[in-house]
């Protein structure tokens, strides 16, 4: 259901033309935000994106599409974002990854991976948190994984780069803990960890294991699952988008420094 809690605060939420992120902007949008959209230079994806989102809010919407491994451009987009106003919600979404065993991982994918994954969000929160703190309202979002909490091989500089974030949100939620009041909401830093997500980057995977199972996707899904999911239930990226927009709500103000696992148990094991 649509609601006005967040009417007058402007978000910006990174790798937001698709997936989990354009799901976190909607979301956003539909509780009374004026989203600002980031992701990769692909206008068909950024025109289809502004597009969703001004059927939400009826009005025009801004996407860019700096290169955050690029330190300069993620502080020009943070500049254009606040051209006209200051950001109170700030969503690091933004993420790459590259699978492979640790002793032939390329350093490149290492340097890819934690500029976008973690230094990204340093610079991001390094440049909207003086604002946040003087206004005594923001809100820091970081999406990290459940690989920010557990590991997995193959994955070193991603579950690096994840745990690195998570670390970091704590670092930021304690030296904002005082900001703001109760009334104004406070400025809180989070992280959510999704485990598996509907995404279109999953659906090889699905359709790998749905072919050991004559083509049975809801097959292939659960014997995916199986291995580290034991509610046998994938996350909806809509589902993630709610839990950020009650993060966001005044009445969370106390809800600071935390990790959020959105994974069917999976770290419960």
């Amino acid at each position: 259901m649509d609601s006005t809690t967040l009417t007058g605060k402007r978000a910006l939420v990174t790798g937001s033309v698709q997936g989990i992120g354009l799901e976190i902007a909607k979301a956003l949008a539909r509780s009374g935000a004026e989203v600002i959209l980031h992701g990769l230079p692909d206008d068909a994806a950024h025109a289809a994106a502004r597009m969703q989102l001004s059927d939400i809010t009826e009005r025009e919407a801004l996407s860019l599409s700096s290169d955050l491994s690029d330190g300069s451009q993620t502080e020009r987009m943070m500049n254009e974002a606040q051209t006209n106003g200051p950001i109170d919600i700030l969503v690091n979404n933004a993420g790459i990854q590259f699978t492979a065993p640790f002793q032939e991982m390329p350093r490149q994918k290492w340097d890819a991976i934690l500029a976008i994954n973690l230094s990204a969000a340093f610079d991001t929160m390094r440049l909207a948190l003086p604002g946040m703190m003087a206004r005594g309202y923001g809100r820091v979002i970081n999406i990290a994984s459940v690989h920010g909490l557990v590991a997995s091989i193959h994955k070193a500089p991603y579950v690096a780069s994840k745990f690195g974030l998570v670390g970091l949100t704590r670092v930021v939620a304690l030296e904002a803990a005082q900001a703001g009041t109760r009334d104004s909401g406070g400025v809180t830093a989070n992280c959510i960890c999704p485990g598996w997500t509907e995404t279109s980057i999953l659906e090889p995977q699905i359709a790998a294991r749905a072919a050991l199972f004559n083509g049975d996707r809801n097959a292939g899904i659960q014997d995916l699952l199986s291995e580290k999911q034991p509610s046998g239930r994938m996350s909806k990226p809509e589902e993630i988008g709610r839990l950020v927009v009650w993060l966001c709500d005044p009445a969370a103000h106390n809800l600071t420094g935390v990790a959020i696992p959105i994974d069917g148990g999976w770290t419960a094991q």
